[in-house]
């Protein structure tokens, strides 16, 4: 029987691994095995054959392996033909490729049961001619298995030269891509761990809607280098099938997009930390000559009237700092192409053109950062500088917002400078030694935190004032009874001093709670 000329597609085997071989048909076609006949399992022909074995033992299902062609006299077979029906499946079940058999000898006939299972499961049943030894059929099929073999390996590593050149040569992700689709002759992407395509030739259409399929028209090998997943490889064949060897030269891809990949990275990161050493010494004054002419070789523009943004993961939470740079910088991006953006060992510092809407900047970054979830940073705006020379003093306005910001609302909190009233000016005060003294001498007993009747005299003192002393309002919001209220106010004053009649007392008291607010600042 003449095997089919066409190359045998490539099989998933049952192990779920892909195996190289000859398939069924082009064994048939082999020259010792001319007279050969297929007489069940037609539509098992494109079943591949990796090795072979002979069965002249009864136990030979003991020691097949998957992808077999079991060659037999059917000597085994010869007192035991009530079982031949069953061989079929035991060997289909075990995954062999085929089953080759002489009649006449030991067995006259195969039975019909065994015939019609062979056809059912699509496993090929072979009549083997009797004048063919068993020896040339084992040595032209292994040769051509060989020989297979050899020429995928030889093709895959013509192309693994081919791709490490490109490597070599300069060439990024973008030429590797190019490589692969032109040798293979697929739609090919590269896609980051997220799923975002990074590069991709072919059609965009079915290479987007892809990335989380494997099987069928597509095909997925994973990207690592150093243990760490950087994303994978999406091969889609519209033709529907991957030729052999395909599989070996897509993970020869991934392994050469793994080296672009991480020298890419030891790329940016040198980059990166050089623009942050830069931005950081501008913003602490000590970016010296030229400062806009360095700026510019970055794509910043720090001559133009700006504003500093900074963001501080909160502390909470602990995440890699690069995930909130990355946010930042993927928002800047949309709002001001010539900001700076730069990240710091816990912190990320934007400088931002004034025209820019830097509240609705940091909610794109919040969106952005959606990922790192349930984390969160908050964000501190300064007022607009005038050029490089101020930036030190936003710096600090943009920091201290932040910081005074998270106190005042918590964790996720954004604050302009401008906003932050009284705050701002008790935020000035360097020495917080001296400040939390204001407040133990200025509330007495009541800074203590370990008497719940003391809080609840703070929050009673703190509506007062609030209110202005309005002690109708202030029993109303508290919901307590008018006659209630009036007895803590005397509790007050004979802790605090006579507040309702001393003007100066009331505003030493207001601003000491303002400074518990503050606590940690």
């Amino acid at each position: 029987m003449t095997a089919d000329p066409s190359p045998p597609a490539m099989r998933l085997a049952s192990t779920g691994t892909i195996i190289h071989g000859v398939s069924v048909g082009e064994v048939l076609g082999v020259s010792t095995l001319a007279g050969a006949r297929l007489i069940g399992g037609r539509t098992g022909l494109d079943r591949i054959v990796q090795r072979l074995n002979v069965m002249e033992v009864p136990d030979i299902l003991a020691w097949v392996k998957p992808h077999e062609l079991l060659l037999t006299t059917g000597y085994p077979l010869r007192n035991t033909p009530q079982s031949l029906g069953r061989l079929v499946a035991d060997l289909d079940e075990r995954g062999l490729a085929a089953l080759g058999i002489k009649l006449g000898r030991y067995v006259d006939e195969l039975p019909a049961e065994m015939v019609e299972q062979a056809d059912r499961l699509g496993f090929p049943l072979i009549l083997l001619p009797n004048d063919v030894g068993f020896d040339d059929i084992l040595n032209q099929v292994l040769t051509d298995i060989l020989n297979r073999q050899a020429a995928l390996l030889a093709r895959t590593e013509e192309a693994h030269r081919a791709l490490v050149q490109i490597v070599l040569a300069g060439g990024g992700l973008r030429e590797v891509v190019a490589e692969v689709a032109g040798l293979l002759d697929v739609d090919v992407a590269v896609v980051d761990a997220a799923g975002h395509i990074l590069e991709a030739v072919g059609d965009p259409l079915a290479l987007r809607t892809s990335p989380a399929m494997s099987g069928g028209d597509y095909t997925v090998v994973p990207v690592v280098a150093g243990g760490h997943h950087h994303g994978r490889i999406v091969a889609h064949s519209p033709s529907g099938g991957m030729r052999d060897g395909d599989i070996g030269i897509l993970e020869r891809a991934a392994t050469v997009a793994a080296l672009v990949v991480t020298r890419q990275e030891a790329v940016t990161a040198v980059e990166s930390k050089y623009r942050a050493d830069f931005l950081r010494d501008v913003l602490t004054g000590r970016g010296g000559p030229r400062v806009a002419a360095r700026a510019s070789a970055f794509g910043w523009d720090l001559e133009r009237p700006v504003g500093v943004v900074v963001a501080e993961i909160d502390p909470e939470f602990d995440i890699p700092p690069d995930r909130l740079l990355t946010a930042w910088t993927a928002a800047l991006r949309r709002h001001d192409p010539r900001g700076a953006v730069a990240g710091f060992s816990h912190e990320v510092v934007a400088v931002v053109g004034s025209e820019a809407d830097m509240t609705r900047l940091a909610k794109d970054a919040v969106a952005a950062f959606a990922d790192s979830r349930p984390a969160t940073f908050s964000t501190g705006m300064s007022r607009v500088a005038s050029g490089a020379e101020s930036l030190p003093d936003a710096y600090g306005q943009a920091l201290k917002a932040a910081r005074v910001g998270r106190q005042l609302h918590g964790p996720g909190a954004v604050a302009h400078f401008d906003q932050l009233g009284v705050y701002r000016l008790l935020s000035l005060v360097n020495d917080t030694e001296e400040l939390h003294a204001f407040v133990r001498e200025t509330l007495g007993p009541l800074v203590l935190d370990d008497d719940a009747e003391n809080a609840d005299l703070r929050r009673t003192l703190h509506v007062l004032l609030e209110t202005n002393l309005n002690v109708a309002e202030t029993a109303r919001r508290l919901h307590f009874h008018y006659n209630t209220l009036r007895y803590r106010i005397g509790k007050l004053e004979r802790l605090l001093g006579n507040f309702t009649e001393d003007a100066h007392l009331r505003l030493n008291l207001t601003l000491a709670l303002h400074v518990l607010r503050m606590r940690g600042i």
